[in-house]
């Protein structure tokens, strides 16, 4: 059995994509996923394990089919949950696809979806009604794999706040071994 300890980060890049260009810092949900291992960086006690660092980097000009599918799936395999990056950005990429498909589908991983241009709870729920926005359901149609298999695991719904990460990453409910419910979850008001 693999070590799932990992928290495994799923985001939109076009493609081909070059981690070492300069141009790898304009894009938006990369940048995003690099925040969280600033954080890990400066902060070792921040709860964030990479799971792309659990086996050794491919090119994304790499053979889909034998290089990188089966890279992504080592990685999710090696993962408690999934930590998905949902922007205006997004799109329906078949990497993103893939990891989305393949980590709730087959692996049964919990979701962490940071809406990383929102910053308050109040951006992603209506206070009065305890609902998920539509602002907020809208961007799950980016990426419809996700928004038709959400409901077969826990998923919880944050603003890119380090705070509120740092939380979920600590909460059991959102670790494959000790998952909670298949359920849409958000922090109250």
């Amino acid at each position: 059995m693999a070590n799932r300890t990992g928290n495994y980060c799923a985001f939109y890049v076009k493609t081909p994509f070059r981690e070492t260009n300069l141009g790898a810092n304009t894009v938006k949900d990369y940048v995003y996923y690099r925040t969280l291992r600033m954080w890990k960086g400066s902060d070792t006690s921040f709860p964030f394990v990479d799971s792309h660092d659990k086996n050794y980097n491919v090119r994304d000009d790499s053979d889909w089919e034998s290089t990188l599918k089966p890279r992504l799936r080592d990685r999710l395999s090696k993962s408690k949950n999934i930590i998905l990056f949902l922007s205006s950005i997004t799109a329906n990429s078949t990497a993103l696809r893939e990891e989305i498909d393949y980590g709730i589908n087959t692996k049964g991983l919990p979701v962490i979806v940071v809406y990383p241009e929102f910053s308050e709870k109040s951006d992603i729920i209506n206070c009065d009604s305890e609902t998920i926005k539509q602002q907020i359901k809208i961007l799950w149609d980016k990426l419809p794999i996700f928004r038709d298999s959400m409901v077969k695991v826990p998923t919880i719904h944050i603003p890119m706040n380090k705070a509120l990460i740092e939380k979920t990453l600590k909460d059991p409910d959102f670790m494959v071994a000790t998952k909670g419910e298949a359920t849409k979850s958000f922090y109250p008001c």
